[in-house]
């Protein structure tokens, strides 16, 4: 039986943990995949959307990880988490790596051999907390010269991007962009660079468990890489729910039968609960997602009942977090979440107001 979207988005609830029936973070499913950094303490907003008190995050690290994007991670995932995302093959390295994937393949230098080269690079130059301009200064030295490009508003020559954060995870190099500039430091018991991957199957299997069903193309877009590199590595125990999308067999009961959806959340910019790739279910309003997912400055989300009912966006003025809401519809009294945003944040005082 195909599920409908209201046991879809209620399974997602009580997956993503955002019924806050467990005080230890390190239980939550969410980070099976992790949690992504869009700054200004978005994992610490995040949790306090799942967890009902503030804790200490001991046993937690940021890295580069999904995309080259900084995501939240148990420590003791990140090895095997580094294989796991080491590309199978060389046009699995290429197409993640995007335009720089197609000027290294340009120059002759294959994929896996871009990755292993760039890694080893920054494993050698972040022996020690450095920021993380000098880092890239230091890398683009080491490298030949198709690893980097002419930054115009520089007006410097900069290893590409997105080389240089998809590397990141593999070297074993942490981030810290709690400071100004941003660091760089190395893991204290790094992990060997990877030789091959261990293959995606477990990536694939915690999003489906996090945002399933889904699509091979779903996983495509998360992995920032190409269906056909992705069908290979698909995990044995899904089935095709008969319409293109798969879900592990073992949790069909869970989401034919969730618990009810009834929470009201203020979600970060970059939540868990947004990196779906099936936003259209979620959010069926063209014009609403438009709001939502942006070039750049994505905003927070309301969350009530399992439905986005609005954005919310934060400014900051001394001791008080101002939050202002933009409804799509009306919206459940939010002042108690307000409180546990600003309490996240790090502030004492907070203002609620709408758009």
């Amino acid at each position: 039986m195909t599920p409908t979207r209201d046991q879809i988005l209620a399974y997602r609830v009580a997956r993503h943990g955002l019924h806050r029936d467990t005080t230890d973070p390190a239980a939550l499913t969410v980070f099976d995949l992790g949690i992504q950094d869009a700054g200004s303490r978005s994992p610490h907003v995040a949790l306090a959307a799942r967890l009902p008190a503030q804790t200490q995050l001991d046993g937690f690290t940021t890295t580069w990880a999904h995309r080259g994007a900084p995501h939240l991670l148990r420590t003791t995932d990140i090895p095997a988490l580094a294989t796991a995302l080491w590309p199978r093959t060389d046009a699995d390295a290429a197409a993640r790596l995007n335009a720089c994937g197609t000027a290294l393949r340009r120059a002759g230098i294959p994929g896996l051999t871009a990755y292993t080269t760039a890694a080893t690079a920054m494993r050698e130059v972040v022996d020690t907390e450095k920021p993380r301009g000098q880092v890239s200064t230091e890398i683009t030295a080491k490298l030949p010269a198709p690893y980097a490009y002419a930054c115009r508003v520089c007006a410097a020559t900069h290893i590409w991007g997105s080389l240089f954060q998809v590397i990141g995870l593999a070297a074993g190099v942490t981030v810290h962009a709690d400071t100004r500039p941003t660091v760089l430091r190395p893991l204290p018991d790094q992990h060997p660079i990877p030789e091959e991957s261990t293959g995606a199957g477990p990536i694939i299997d915690a999003y489906l468990r996090l945002h399933g069903p889904a699509t091979p193309a779903d996983l495509a877009s998360f992995l920032d890489t190409t269906q056909a590199q992705v069908k290979p590595a698909w995990p044995d125990g899904l089935v095709d729910l008969g319409d293109g999308r798969w879900f592990p067999e073992t949790d069909l009961d869970d989401l034919h039968n969730p618990p009810g959806p009834d929470v009201l959340r203020l979600l970060p910019p970059l939540d868990p609960w947004l990196q779906t790739r099936d936003r259209a279910l979620i959010v069926p309003d063209e014009a609403h997602r438009k709001q939502i997912w942006r070039m750049i400055g994505n905003p927070g989300v309301i969350l009530d009942r399992g439905e986005i009912t609005g954005t919310w966006r934060t400014k900051t003025s001394g001791k008080t977090l101002t939050i202002t809401i933009d409804p799509f519809t009306k919206t459940r009294d939010l002042t108690t979440e307000a409180e546990r945003v600003a309490t996240a944040r790090g502030f004492n005082n907070v203002r609620l107001t709408t758009a």
